[in-house]
């Protein structure tokens, strides 16, 4: 079993263009991931127009064969349709935070925005307010 994220580019109008992320939603590797790879909107724009994905930072391919670079895993890349795995539109932050649980089980998400990623836990808790809740990126590297 995956931790699942979403993960999404913030448009002008405030909507949200995301895909799902089957694998490492957590903080401390996608978070990491997007943060030191995925920078720029032009970066975030390309990793988006790929489609749903398995992971976003791996050099193994579907049949556990090593790939030439180091990126996103995608479902295209097994011979899925992009059409069935396309990034989706969300009308605000809110739609985007309540379609990863009740959509996708997921439990993490991640928007770009001005420059930054925010990432968001959206697991169920009780204790909070529509049971979500900011987190930060952990400092460092993969390796640190």
């Amino acid at each position: 079993m995956g931790t699942r994220s979403l993960i999404g580019k913030q448009l002008n109008d405030g909507s949200i263009l995301g895909v799902y992320c089957h694998y490492d939603g957590y903080p401390e590797f996608n978070g990491r991931v997007l943060r030191d790879n995925f920078d720029t909107a032009d970066k975030v724009a390309a990793l988006i127009d790929g489609g749903d994905m398995s992971c976003t930072w791996t050099n193994a391919g579907w049949n556990n064969e090593t790939l030439p670079e180091t990126g996103p895993l995608y479902y295209t890349m097994r011979g899925e349709s992009l059409e069935n795995n396309a990034p989706k539109l969300y009308k605000d932050l809110n739609e985007f935070l309540c379609a990863a649980d009740d959509n996708y089980g997921a439990e993490y998400t991640y928007h770009f925005v001005d420059g930054e990623w925010t990432c968001h836990d959206v697991r169920p808790n009780p204790y909070l307010p529509h049971n979500v809740m900011q987190v930060a990126i952990p400092a460092g590297g993969l390796t640190e």
